[in-house]
């Protein structure tokens, strides 16, 4: 019989109370009122999310990184597993709850991803971040955010997924930067938008059965 879930903590945030609870020494989950924004033990498309993006850019010479979302920090381990010693990562997170916890809790499961010297973790609204950035400035653009695109998604004005979105990301990053979305269940209409972007587009469906998510890898024309 599995042992039960114990909540670790709980933090009132904009969107909720968001919480962390654990069961064994490695099984772990973040909820956002009582919905599950991320599963320890089923994180296999987050780490190709990583090897994919970042393996695509990991030759150049010092690439710079942006990664969108904390989660529980398995993103960004395969990032960091992926990417050269002269490698730079930034990463967008909104609560600061989330870099507290990457940092104790649930730092052996990401092998203390951030306090590499290759990260700086910031504060923001990576869509803002996006946004702001000049041109050219990233090597590789990743976001691995709640739900990810899907069929109610804003197609023009959605701030990680809309036309506009997609704009913003090409012109932020360098000439054949990559450009790599989760989702959790592949959405037509964000392909469609993706390719007429400016951007060759890729669609992976990582592991075997059940619950599939969907890593989507857009290479800048």
């Amino acid at each position: 019989m599995a042992n039960p879930w114990k909540t670790i903590d709980m933090q009132s945030t904009h969107d909720g109370m968001l919480e962390l609870r654990q069961r064994g020494e490695r099984d772990f989950l973040i909820l956002i009122n009582n919905c599950v924004l991320m599963n320890g033990s089923s994180s296999r498309s987050e780490e190709v999310l990583g090897e994919l993006a970042c393996g695509a850019v990991a030759g150049r010479q010092k690439p710079h990184v942006l990664v969108g979302g904390l989660g529980m920090g398995l993103t960004l381990r395969s990032c960091l597993d992926t990417l050269p010693a002269d490698a730079t990562v930034v990463v967008g997170e909104l609560n600061p709850v989330i870099v507290e916890w990457c940092r104790g809790t649930l730092a052996a499961l990401n092998g203390s991803a951030i306090a590499d010297p290759r990260v700086t973790v910031q504060i923001k609204d990576v869509s803002r971040m996006i946004s702001g950035a000049g041109a050219g400035t990233f090597d590789a653009i990743l976001l691995d955010l709640y739900a990810g695109p899907h069929a109610r998604t804003d197609p023009n004005r959605d701030p990680f997924y809309g036309i506009r979105a997609i704009e913003a990301a090409r012109k932020a990053l360098v000439p054949n930067g990559v450009f790599a979305v989760w989702g959790e269940a592949p959405d037509s209409g964000f392909e469609k938008r993706f390719a007429a972007g400016g951007f060759e587009v890729q669609k992976h469906r990582p592991g075997r059965g059940g619950l599939r998510h969907v890593v989507y890898l857009g290479k800048k024309q």
